[in-house]
């Protein structure tokens, strides 16, 4: 298909969309890679962000890169993003979310891994360790944007070191849909313009680790 005409595509569905039909804006196919040490406990987490094609382009243009218009990027551009998205503001926790059955679990401030441009979009990755290590028996993990101005997909996969394994279980969609309509339902078309409903966490998938023995 034409590049326009993939533009286009991406471009006009935004352009008649409501503000609340239009959310969420980026879409991200993410990657989760999780370290467990030989005592079988988690220590840290690689974090994979692939960009949809339409945002990877704006950024594309707002740094002046892709000149040629292939998708793919010089070493020295690669370089020039190389950490672009981890300059995080105060109290954002990078839409990754892990939790034990004794609560929820602190991670430091992200490790940047490098930026590469897969056909046309951008892909990151980013180190997170754990405050302390937990035991990845049970361990839960969920990648969301609580104001879901961002959707996340596991796309790129779940990874899990050691004898463990990952099993995935889908968000209810019927479910967030209904706690979503119920939500703009109670508000005016200028408070969602402003206040989008805090319902990421809704359409997010589960993630829980098993160990064997």
């Amino acid at each position: 298909m034409p590049f326009a005409l993939r533009l286009f595509l991406l471009v006009f569905p935004l352009a008649l969309a409501s503000p609340a039909t239009a959310h969420p804006h980026v879409f991200i196919d993410a990657g989760l890679q999780v370290a467990v040490d030989a005592s079988g406990r988690a220590t840290g987490v690689t974090v994979t962000w692939e960009y949809d094609e339409l945002y990877s382009l704006i950024s594309f243009e707002d740094l002046g890169l892709d000149s040629d218009y292939d998708g793919q990027l010089t070493p020295e551009e690669l370089e020039q993003i190389d950490g672009f998205d981890l300059n995080w503001i105060d109290g954002y926790e990078g839409d990754l979310y892990l939790s034990t059955a004794a609560g929820p679990v602190a991670m430091g401030p992200p490790e940047g891994r490098g930026v590469t441009a897969v056909e046309g979009r951008i892909r990151s990755s980013h180190f997170r360790p754990l405050a302390q290590p937990v035991p990845a028996q049970e361990l839960t993990l969920r990648v969301y944007d609580p104001g879901f101005y961002t959707a996340y997909g596991l796309g790129l996969g779940i990874t899990i070191d050691g004898d463990c394994r990952a099993e995935v279980i889908p968000a209810d969609q019927d479910t967030a849909d209904a706690r979503l309509n119920t939500l703009l339902a109670a508000r005016s078309p200028d408070e969602v313009e402003m206040d989008f409903p805090a319902v990421g966490d809704a359409y997010a998938d589960t993630v829980v680790i098993r160990c064997a023995g």
